[in-house]
């Protein structure tokens, strides 16, 4: 998958815009900044703006091309990012560290989900909290973005099942309008989940 990923960032554009995601955007606006881990981060628009905010940020993605265009925003926006090049497989992370972890639009295989989902919640101190938003396995109706496989698109229960232990502060299922530069465009079904860990 680094070999896709490089690909599709190797283009001069940020190809998902240089915004955060809004759903992201919206949450971390309502926080205290702390420490905050993102978790397939591709070109940075999202830790970058945490950073903004002053958050302390650690990010992965298995893409170099991702981590160029990362580092690359960060310098614009005047701000430091921690950006690891590794594949989610392999990778671990400090535990009981983090006040909140993001997950936005990362899909992943079942075995290897459950793996990176377990992880993000143990990276979290106690009262820490997942912050994620993917596509719905309804996004197959759109034209909007996102893998057109239903194994990588996900439904509310499979989010309730994944983060069980943790204590629900939001869970919905959401038509949204995505302008998110090219590959996230136009009206999409999503899955926003926001939970905090006991």
């Amino acid at each position: 998958m680094s070999e896709f990923w490089n690909k599709r960032y190797s283009e001069t554009e940020y190809v998902y815009g240089k915004s955060p995601n809004e759903f992201l955007k919206g949450e971390l606006n309502q926080l205290q900044p702390g420490k905050i881990l993102f978790l397939g981060e591709g070109e940075g628009r999202n830790s970058v703006y945490a950073a903004t905010l002053g958050w302390e940020v650690d990010a992965v993605d298995a893409s170099y091309e991702g981590k160029k265009k990362a580092d690359k925003l960060a310098e614009e926006k005047r701000v430091k990012i921690n950006y690891t090049v590794n594949d989610l497989v392999g990778y671990s992370c400090r535990q009981n560290y983090y006040d909140a972890v993001a997950l936005i639009f990362l899909h992943l295989e079942e075995p290897i989900r459950n793996k990176v989902y377990h992880m993000a919640v143990e990276a979290l101190k106690n009262g820490g909290r997942i912050i994620l938003e993917s596509f719905d396995k309804e996004q197959l109706n759109y034209n909007s973005g996102g893998p057109k496989e239903e194994g990588l698109l996900y439904s509310l229960e499979e989010i309730v099942n994944d983060f069980i232990e943790l204590d629900f502060v939001k869970l919905s299922k959401e038509i949204v309008e995505l302008n998110e530069g090219k590959f996230h465009e136009g009206k999409g079904a999503v899955v926003r989940f926001v939970g905090i860990k006991p």
